[in-house]
């Protein structure tokens, strides 16, 4: 029996707030974000512009008709946890990374089998490690699907600052079904680009790898990545939890 396009959507809301609160991690989440975007929306023709080599929808999926973006924000003990080791990163928070790509993979897996029941083909990219070794970007961006959809914005940092703020792991997938595409408001979280009030990014950095400018040293930060494993003291500011700008 067919879904109705809006049942449909709002049955994948419900089974990513459902997984996640069924989890059983050691991370905490606060409730999920979920955002959908036409996969024909012109802005991942942008991304591509802005990124060479960077796919689209159909480049995934060769009838792709919707694009489902989520975040999953994690709980403030885990952002304070991590914002009291300056110098090194905090086990709440490295354990939060690991078991947050893991329940992502869960989530898009547990997805991609209950739409195939309804003969709806869905397709997805890994959480991380994903990147181009000489360039170090992505094939495919999950924050780039999520602004698309219209979950946040790019803050200073590089991060998608969300309403939620910008502490937590996005996934995606893109379908082969025509979902209802809510119109959403563009609007500024990050208090740098709003205002010039807030560069607690850069200096949280530990290896100065931000610049006001809005420049990221990509090698710097993969070259530290890869001597700590995470860091994420980037994502400590007055965005953490939600919008910096309200």
């Amino acid at each position: 029996m067919k879904m109705h396009a809006v049942e449909l959507r709002n049955s994948v809301i419900g089974a990513i707030r459902r997984l996640v609160a069924e989890a059983g991690t050691v991370t905490a989440y606060r409730e999920p974000l979920v955002g959908f975007a036409s996969a024909d929306d012109p802005r991942f023709e942008g991304v591509r512009d802005m990124v060479p080599g960077h796919r689209l929808p159909q480049d995934l999926l060769p009838d792709a008709r919707t694009v489902i973006a989520f975040f999953l924000p994690f709980e403030r003990w885990i952002v304070d946890a991590n914002a009291t080791h300056w110098e090194n990163v905090a086990s709440e928070w490295a354990t939060a990374y690991v078991e947050t790509n893991t329940l992502i993979g869960q989530i898009t897996t547990h997805l991609i089998e209950a739409l195939a029941k309804r003969g709806i083909g869905a397709v997805t990219e890994p959480p991380s490690h994903n990147l181009d070794p000489v360039s170090l970007i992505g094939s495919w961006s999950h924050k780039s699907a999520a602004v698309i959809a219209g979950l946040g914005s790019f803050g200073l940092h590089h991060m998608v600052i969300t309403d939620a703020g910008c502490a937590g792991r996005f996934g995606s997938l893109v379908i082969d079904a025509a979902l209802p595409i809510a119109a959403t408001e563009t609007k500024e979280r990050c208090l740098y680009r709003y205002d010039g009030s807030c560069r607690e990014c850069i200096e949280r950095c530990p290896i100065q790898a931000l610049d006001p400018d809005g420049s990221l040293d990509r090698k710097r930060c993969y070259q530290h990545l890869q001597a700590v494993s995470v860091c994420g003291k980037c994502a400590l500011g007055p965005c953490a939890l939600q919008s910096a700008v309200q």
